[in-house]
């Protein structure tokens, strides 16, 4: 039996670590090791599918950002990110720089203004799995299961879940085998596997998705988001460029022809896009708070500034009609989906900001002020739970703690985006429209729905919309809220 573990290692010939004072110049160092890196695992596994198993072990390594502070300088503790709570060497891996430049760049900066500091970029001792590598790769011929006369793991590296997890986000990773401290909330290979997630699920790249992300759990709000996006294309002056479909059709004028997909992904999602990436993006995670788990977990990754659930949910008070609006202000999670990663007794803050947002977009939508604004909107607590069919089982349960908790509104998905949302450091918001009343007898019947949404969907979305418009005129350090930092908090967004 051979052990290929013992076989020759092949390695590209990266530049030995370097310093930079310039933010701009330390990402284009890690562009240049992650393009080395990644061209030289294709070429080795092109080399491979059409020759055979090498005689050696081919390996590249992620780039990595490292720094060291000596000082325990305070620095402007105004902001929630952008420096270290104490001296020490930090560290991450880096994935995509090209995908993620402004980001890093930004981040980067902030660190050197606020320490004093240089960083040194090198490659990492983390490997690249070479299904990363490779991804997306329009050069590179992906053979079918069962080609390969070798199995690509005694060749290549694969994921590993030592360093694919959320234990940074997570709080219980505080530093790594080396001595350093997390300097970002991910790692690369965990940004890598939910890059690809992504892809699969959205069924558009990574590369398409905006700051500012809206989920919902219905296809009517997607309709409604493409005939919003073609009257912002048809305004020059709207600042938007693009709306991107799904299968990445892209749509650059009003009159232009999104095509039908044969088959929706899982996930459709849909991008109003900007230059600058401040524009929005819509996914519809369909229901339930797995759907809405797997979604976030995987949006987290490219750090987006927002993100909201504008979706319909069952209305709990008899004073409620349907259409109502329900901001939410607390959460009832009975979910279920996070809770070995975040437990019900943490509490998920309303963010103010969000809050201030979502409120005053209702008020603009609607035309409507103050006391009268109470009319068509309650805030209060909104439960999430994780059975559809909860009113066909004994009620008495599931009432009393719906009372108890004082929540106005049920839905599957929103507490789980709120948590998610506090256990990635995303600002979150909800906004509600009340589509029944199962406790009242009021349920939605096939010729009532149609009504309904036809009516309310519309003004629903575009109060979305406006709210994160609202948001993205806002400085970053606004939207960023300390709230959603703990004790030792990486230094990157």
């Amino acid at each position: 039996m051979n052990d290929d573990t013992k076989l020759p290692v092949l390695t590209p010939q990266h530049p030995v670590s370097d310093s930079f004072n310039s933010a701009e110049k330390a990402v284009d160092r890690l562009q240049e090791l992650y393009a080395e890196a990644t061209e030289f695992l294709a070429q080795h596994f092109s080399a491979a599918v059409r020759g055979g198993k090498p005689a050696t072990r081919i390996r590249a390594h992620y780039p990595e950002i490292r720094l060291t502070t000596t000082s325990f300088t305070k620095s402007d503790s105004r902001l929630s990110f952008g420096h270290v709570a104490q001296p020490g060497t930090y560290s991450t891996t880096i994935t995509r720089p090209d995908l993620f430049r402004k980001y890093l760049i930004q981040q980067i900066d902030l660190l050197m203004k606020n320490h004093g500091v240089t960083v040194q970029i090198g490659p990492s001792d983390t490997p690249i799995p070479v299904h990363f590598a490779v991804a997306g790769n329009p050069d590179v011929s992906i053979p079918q299961e069962g080609v390969l006369n070798f199995s690509l793991r005694d060749v290549f590296d694969v994921p590993d879940l030592a360093t694919t997890n959320d234990d940074i986000v997570n709080g219980t990773r505080t530093a790594y085998a080396d001595g350093s401290f997390p300097l970002a909330p991910f790692t690369a290979q965990r940004v890598d596997y939910s890059l690809a997630r992504l892809t699969h699920y959205t069924a558009t790249d990574p590369d398409h998705f905006q700051n500012h992300v809206l989920f919902t759990n219905y296809q009517f709000y997607v309709e409604e988001f493409e005939g919003f996006a073609r009257e912002m294309l048809a305004d020059p002056d709207s600042g938007y460029t693009a709306f991107v479909g799904t299968g990445n059709t892209i749509l650059i004028s009003a009159d232009g022809a999104m095509p039908v997909p044969l088959k929706l992904p899982q996930m459709p999602t849909y991008h109003l896009k900007r230059a600058d990436g401040q524009g929005i993006t819509l996914v519809n995670i369909g229901v339930g708070p797995s759907n809405a788990k797997t979604a976030t977990d995987h949006i987290a990754v490219l750090r987006p500034h927002a993100w909201m659930m504008v979706g319909h949910c069952a209305g709990l008070r008899n004073s409620q009609s349907l259409g109502d609006f329900v901001l939410a202000h607390a959460y009832l999670r009975e979910d279920h989906v996070l809770d070995d990663d975040l437990p019900v007794w943490v509490p998920i803050p309303a963010l103010a900001e969000i809050q201030i947002a979502l409120e005053n977009a209702v008020a603009e939508v609607t035309q409507l002020q103050g006391f009268d604004l109470k009319r068509i909107m309650r805030t209060g607590t909104v439960a999430t739970i994780d059975n559809r069919n909860w009113e066909l089982r004994d009620q008495s349960g599931p009432v009393k703690r719906l009372s108890q908790s004082r929540a106005i509104a049920l839905d599957m998905e929103s507490a789980t985006i709120a948590a998610n949302g506090f256990r990635f450091r995303v600002p979150y918001g909800t906004l509600l429209c009340v589509s029944d009343k199962p406790l009242h007898g009021e349920l939605k019947l096939p010729g009532m729905a149609s009504d309904f949404y036809k009516t309310q969907v519309a003004r629903h979305l575009k109060i979305g919309i406006r709210a994160m418009e609202r948001l993205r005129e806002m400085p970053l350090e606004r939207i960023h809220s300390r709230k959603l930092r703990s004790f030792e908090e990486t230094a990157f967004l």
